[in-house]
This record gives C-alpha cells, sequence and structure tokens, in this order.
C-alpha cells in the first residue's frame, strides 16, 4: 500500500489494527452487493495512517480495472471544501474579503446591485438561492454560468432556512476569481494545492493522467464513461472550472488537506491559514436558532452528514461529493476518514450513506472517541443552547446556602456590610440579613439598589432608611447624591458582602451596583465577597452589541453584550481584573448549577427582581424589548398586568405591526395584536393599540434578534416615530442606532453582531466558573 508522504510516525507496516478489520469487511460486502464498483478508504488518527485499503474495481466498463491506492476520482461537492472554501479562508484571513459584506460588495452586477445575501450566508447555504441552476435548454460558457448564477433569483429571504445550493459556490468561486485576480483553478493549485503538497489535485486534469482516472457516468449515446471530465452538468456547461464541482483529487492529497486543518493550517512546516481562521470556518456559523449545524463551507450537523457517523461528535466536520466522495475531520481524537467511490459508474445508484457512516463509526469505536469536555470548548456557545432541550429539575445551593453550610465562617469576627434586596433568600425562602443574623454574623449595616431594600421602588431617588425588624440602617445606593458605598459607611466595616439576584441583561443596574461597590471597597481594602446565584436565561447564551464606551453609564457600566451569559459572580470577576480594580474579591460560588439551567431549572423560589419584571418569561423577553423604552411616545407595557411582554403606541397599528412581525418567522416567538391602557408610566391613561409576544421555543429564541427585528419594524412601518439616539444607553451602540434609523435588514444586523461577540467570549471565558 501507498505510504503517506506527510505521516511523521511510522505506521507499523499501515497494518490494519484488529478493531479496523471491519472496515474492509464492510466495504467489501457493499462492493459485492452492487452498491459501488470499488473504493478507496484511508483512516488517520494523531498523525498516523492506521488504515489504508483499496476494494473492488476502478472501472468495469468498457473493461474492468483494479481499483488502486493512487486512483484519481471526482471529488464532486467536495470541491467546496477543499478548493473553494480553502481559497477564501486564505482571502478572508488576508482581509480581502469579509464574511459579512454583501455578495455585490464583489460581484456589483448580482440581483442588479441590490441584494442583503452575505458572503457568510453563501457558505452557510442559507442565501435562499436555489439548489442548482437550470440545465435545459442546454448552454455553454463560464461566463454565460456566472450571469445565470448572478441573475437567479433567491426562493427564501436571506438566513430564513437552509438550502443546500450549488449556486452559492458557483458565485464563491466566481469571487475568488474577482477579489485574487486568479481562477479558481489557479489560485487553489498555486495557493492550497502545491503548497500542501497535492500533486494529484486540480481541475481538469490532464490526458496524461486518465489511466489512474476512476471514470463516473456513460449516458445514452455515449461510446465510453466520463474519464477526465466532470460529472456535474453544470460545471461541465461551464468548462470544467466551477466553486461546487470539478475538483479531481486521491485519497493520499486529501489526507494532506485534513492533517493540515487537524494541525490548525500547518503541515510539514508549511503554514497555509492561521489557526484562528481554520476554527472561525469549522465552528458553528449557521444561525443560532436553527437545528442545521454548518461551519463555513464545512458540514457539521445536517441532512447531508451522515458520513459523521455514529460516534463522532458534535464538531467534527467533514463534507460528501455526489460521485461517492466523502471526507471527515474530527479535531477532538485529531483523527479523519477518507472513503472515495465512484458509484455513478457506469450509471447512478443509490448514495452509500449508509456505508459512509458505517465507515465512520468503525473508526471513531476503534480509536476510543471519548474526547474530554476541554477539546470542544473553542466551539460558538450560542450553539449550545440550542443544542441543549432539557429542562433539569435540579436543587441549586447559591452562594449564601454554601455560606449557611458554613455556618459563615468566612465572615465570622468582622463587622459585616450587606448589598441586598427583596432577592436575598435563602433556600428555604429566608432574607438573607435574617439568616445572618440568627447566625451569629456581626451585620451592622444594610445597602440596597435600585428598588430599595424591599424591592417595590419604582423611582429615581431612595432614601436611607432603617430595616423594621432588626434596626440596621439601610444606606441607599440608588439617590441622586449617592450611588456607591461611601467612605465613612465603609470605615464602620470589616467586609463587604453582596446578595442580589440579576437578570442576565447589560441594562439591569444591580450589576453596576455591584462594580460601584467593588471599586469602594478596593479603596478602602476592605475584603469584598459575592455570594453568587444563577443567571435566570442560563449562562450559555450571548446576544446583541457590546457597549460603546462613550455610552458607558449607570445603566450600562462595562463593554459587555445586553445578554451577556454571566452569573454577579462571574461579572465581578471580570469587572476586578478588567477594570484594575484590585479588590480583594471572594466569590462565593453556587453549588449544582450548570450553564445550560434556566431559573425554572435550579429549585430556587421567584421573587420579582423589580416591580415590573414579573416572570420568567418577562425576563426572557426583556433584553431585546427594553432596548426602546426611553421613547417618551412608546409603552414596553409598564403601568399594566403584562409589562415587557406587550409594546403599543398610539401610531401602532397592532394588527399591521404582528402581520409584519409573523410573516418574519422569528425563531422561538410569535405575536398577536392588542389593545391596552397603561396606568403608569409611558401613554399613562391613554388607550393604544399594540401587540403581545408568546414564546413558543425558548431554547431557539434570541431575545436581542426580536428587538432588532422589532426596532426595523417600527422604523419600516412608521418611519421617525422612534427617536433611536434617545435610546442609546440601552442599544448600547452607535451603529446599530444608525441601523435602526435606516431601516437596515435584521438579518445582515443579526449577523454582524454576532461576529462581534467572538472577541467577548474569548474575554468571558476566563472568568467563568461553572
Amino acid at each position: 500500500m501507498k505510504k503517506i508522504g506527510f505521516v511523521l510516525f511510522a505506521c507499523t507496516g499501515l497494518a490494519v489494527a484488529q478493531e479496523l478489520a471491519d472496515i474492509r469487511r464492510v466495504i467489501d460486502e457493499a462492493v459485492a452487493a452492487g452498491q459501488l464498483p470499488g473504493a478507496v478508504c484511508l483512516v488517520s488518527h494523531q498523525g498516523r495512517v492506521v488504515h489504508q485499503s483499496v476494494h473492488g474495481s476502478r472501472a468495469l466498463v468498457p473493461a474492468v480495472e483494479p481499483m488502486t491506492a493512487d486512483t484519481i476520482f471526482d471529488a464532486a461537492s467536495l470541491t467546496k471544501v477543499v478548493a473553494t472554501t480553502a481559497s477564501l479562508m486564505k482571502l478572508v484571513e488576508q482581509g480581502r474579503i469579509r464574511l459579512n459584506d454583501k455578495v455585490t460588495t464583489y460581484l456589483p452586477a448580482y440581483q442588479g446591485g441590490k441584494s442583503d445575501i452575505t458572503v457568510r450566508l453563501l457558505l452557510t447555504h442559507f442565501s435562499g438561492l436555489r439548489p442548482d441552476l437550470d440545465l435545459q435548454p442546454a448552454w455553454s460558457g463560464y461566463e454565460l454560468g456566472i450571469r445565470k448564477a448572478l441573475v437567479d433569483k433567491p426562493v427564501h429571504a436571506p438566513g430564513e432556512r437552509f438550502v443546500y445550493s450549488d449556486i452559492n459556490f458557483i458565485l464563491l468561486g466566481e469571487i475568488v476569481r474577482q477579489v485574487s485576480g486568479r481562477p479558481l483553478d489557479q489560485y487553489a493549485r498555486e495557493e492550497i494545492f502545491a503548497p500542501l503538497g497535492m500533486k494529484d489535485t486540480g481541475f481538469r486534469p490532464a490526458a496524461a493522467l486518465a489511466p489512474r482516472i476512476a471514470p463516473t457516468e456513460q449516458y445514452p449515446g455515449m461510446t465510453a464513461p466520463l474519464r477526465g471530465v466532470v460529472h456535474d452538468e453544470t460545471t461541465r456547461y461551464m468548462g470544467g472550472v466551477a466553486g461546487h464541482a470539478g475538483l479531481f483529487t486521491t485519497a493520499d492529497d486529501l489526507a494532506h488537506f485534513a492533517q493540515a486543518i487537524l494541525n490548525g493550517g500547518e503541515l510539514n512546516g508549511v503554514r497555509i491559514w492561521s489557526p484562528l481562521t481554520v476554527r472561525k470556518f469549522t465552528e458553528p456559523q449557521t444561525p443560532s436558532d436553527q437545528p442545521i449545524l454548518r461551519g463555513l463551507g464545512f458540514d457539521l450537523d445536517s441532512p447531508f452528514s451522515a458520513n459523521r457517523g455514529e460516534l463522532y461528535p458534535i464538531g467534527s466536520v467533514g463534507h460528501t461529493g455526489f460521485t461517492g466522495t466523502s471526507l471527515w475531520i474530527d479535531p477532538a481524537t485529531q483523527s479523519y476518514v477518507i472513503l472515495l467511490a465512484n458509484t455513478v459508474h457506469p450509471k447512478r445508484r443509490p448514495a452509500i450513506t449508509p456505508l459512509r457512516a458505517k465507515v465512520a463509526t468503525i473508526a471513531a469505536a476503534s480509536l476510543g472517541v471519548d474526547a474530554p469536555r476541554s477539546t470542544l470548548t473553542g466551539y460558538n456557545e450560542t450553539m449550545a443552547g440550542v443544542r441543549r432541550h432539557v429542562n433539569r429539575a435540579g436543587q441549586v445551593q447559591t452562594g449564601l446556602d454554601v455560606l449557611i453550610g458554613e455556618k459563615f465562617a468566612r465572615l465570622q469576627g468582622k463587622r459585616v456590610g450587606l448589598i441586598t434586596n427583596h432577592t436575598g433568600l435563602d433556600g428555604a425562602g429566608r432574607p438573607d440579613f435574617l439568616v445572618m443574623r440568627e447566625m451569629g454574623v456581626n451585620l451592622t449595616a444594610l445597602f440596597s439598589p435600585e428598588h430599595g431594600i424591599f424591592g417595590k421602588e419604582d423611582r429615581e431617588d431612595v432614601a436611607d432608611a432603617r430595616e423594621p425588624q432588626t434596626g440596621i440602617r439601610i444606606y441607599s445606593l440608588y439617590n441622586q447624591a449617592n450611588r456607591k458605598p461611601s467612605p465613612a459607611a465603609l470605615a464602620e466595616l470589616d467586609a463587604l458582602v453582596f446578595d442580589i439576584q440579576d437578570m442576565g441583561a447589560r441594562f439591569y443596574t444591580y450589576a453596576s451596583t455591584m462594580k460601584n461597590a467593588l471599586e469602594a471597597a478596593a479603596a478602602a481594602k476592605l475584603p469584598f465577597y459575592v455570594l453568587d446565584r444563577p443567571n435566570p436565561l442560563t449562562g450559555v447564551r450571548v446576544e446583541g452589541p457590546l457597549l460603546d464606551p462613550e455610552l458607558q453609564s449607570f445603566i450600562g457600566c462595562h463593554n459587555i453584550p445586553i445578554r451577556h451569559g454571566m452569573t454577579t459572580g462571574e461579572l465581578a470577576r471580570m469587572f476586578n481584573t478588567e477594570l484594575s480594580l484590585n479588590a480583594k474579591l471572594e466569590v462565593v460560588a453556587m453549588k449544582g448549577w450548570q450553564r445550560g439551567d434556566w431559573f425554572d431549572s435550579t429549585g430556587a423560589l421567584w421573587v420579582n427582581p423589580s416591580p415590573n419584571l414579573r416572570s420568567l418569561n418577562a425576563a426572557l423577553l426583556y433584553p431585546g424589548i427594553a432596548m426602546l423604552e426611553y421613547s417618551k411616545n412608546y409603552s414596553v407595557g409598564r403601568g399594566t398586568d403584562a409589562p415587557f411582554e406587550q409594546i403599543g403606541a398610539e401610531f401602532i397599528r397592532g394588527r399591521q405591526l404582528a402581520t409584519t412581525l409573523n410573516s418574519r418567522k422569528i425563531p422561538g416567538v410569535r405575536v398577536y395584536p392588542v389593545r391596552f391602557t397603561p396606568n403608569d408610566s409611558n401613554l399613562k391613561g391613554k388607550t393604544i393599540e399594540g401587540i403581545r409576544f408568546v414564546i413558543t421555543d425558548r431554547e431557539g429564541f434570541d431575545a436581542v434578534r426580536l428587538g432588532v427585528e422589532l426596532a426595523v419594524a417600527l422604523e419600516r412601518l412608521y418611519p421617525g416615530q422612534i427617536n433611536f439616539p434617545a435610546n442609546g444607553k440601552l442599544i448600547g451602540s452607535q451603529t446599530l442606532v444608525k441601523e435602526f434609523a435606516a431601516g437596515a435588514d435584521p438579518r445582515a444586523i443579526q449577523a454582524r453582531l454576532e461576529e462581534t461577540l467572538v472577541p467577548f467570549l474569548a474575554r468571558r471565558a476566563k472568568f467563568l466558573l461553572y
């Protein structure tokens, strides 16, 4: 058998290990059953080829030819990954192509210059384009094929649904040509194949290679099957080179490509892509509300990913080709599986989907696929929220419960100040300050946030007071004069403790109170304890724009997104480090909480954290709905029985707005028209029309996506009615304010926002406790 050139470790004679023997058996059985003429299979693990086998025949007509390890196969749609995606990876990391740019940026004639389809949507098959160009009446020529692709009308809105489309990659191949100044085949040969040593890979193979090429279909009227001529009809019409098909390759050459992906873009000392580029293209990039998982070009988990088998984990990547080719790569186990066949020779047969799955499953089982959790943490966390559909019935111990279990040993002998409110309850529903007093803590001062110690004040200026049961002085941290503990108050303390239930949104001020108190404790050199509590919206989903520095305020105090997916303790760790506070911070971590837990999975008692957040549903809607509540002519439901679950205004027509938003098919939510009369806040006493929101799938729901869709719909239907700049501190991004005012495409906005979250996820990871 042929030795793979790049393998650095001897492959023990390439002997088939006992546990891999079943690969040979299942392929031989498939050949014997007439499912395919023959095949070449190659499996590698940790840089070593552990299995390579040759099966059946390369050709059946006009004469039988035995299969050989160096057979060259028509790769079909593997072209999308190995040639087109690989080329785009190079151009993206060079800054010559941006994923969220519209296709018209690079192909100005596309759709007459007016289209919201982006490069990212082409790569993920969420463009809305049809599967293929029309082939009848017959046509020919590369330029004509491109002209057809440029005008082919989408059948779905961009980003709405997954449609596997060759047109996507025809356009991408042309983008490579326009940006690089070289045809796709030349660019891929010079920039990808030659540096990787893929000497038998390319488009339109030379006639001298014909004896090694596996023939494909013999159409009626042909005297011999296609051999060295691409099988895909569209590519054949285009002269043999297109972004979706046309590549020819061998198992050995694909092994070079796969190993370079596993190595983070490098092979034998030659770097083709940066590790970050490889990670970007191979992690989930499809809309977070969709069940389909695709990378950029690469498949992860879709109706086309059966070649992953039963055991390779989500996070492994690959692709298939119509002619019978497939490739699957798993970073977790540092392995890959290549299966090349010509199932369309001499006529088309059913796809070998079951065989591909069997081969991958056997390979994965033999390699002991049991990747540690840490190997998969690089993949987009927003997707984890979509994939997790298990509602636990847990019993979480908050930081307060943990201290109770320790009999408050950490606070013994200290004069303690407690920042809390009505949400600071233990597992039995008792207020934290009463439990502390009962258990001997020397609690000498209380500090209250917005809404006061009992959570009932819905005004700007909350005064100092005395707690009626204990007589302890309450220092308000929400009044005009003071929003952080004073040096005089802290001078009487030995420790400061924070115990408040947050809501997981940037513009919920309890986090700002904690940050201010942390600063004051650092200045006073007091130890600062955060008794951690769950993020009620899970610790997985991260949504919305990062806060612009010039928009920071008490409403939003740090450069984090609207829905940050962090607990109070994790936020404290971030504030202390990133703001260089150097406080003596100690987070009392929870026990039993998992990042995917919603509040109802914790076993904790729900207490309205503020007067107008009255349910978990309202809390989930809040990050999206509250973005516009500074508009005086607009109600978010304050003063009604459903604040943040409905919106309205005198200029809104409820049926019109509901129809518009429902037609957008926003994942996880539906709306219906309502009429209501607020008895407080904006539009008090006025009967107005509006809409009410019904969450239909909270795992697939993106609150900020709803907020974006709502803002754009309001601007498009009722131009100029919403003063978006007035909501700048809530929205948090001047760019987003301008996009709202311009009525920009919500899906394009969403794609841009998701891209901006990537650096935050890396920042955030350093401070996570669970």
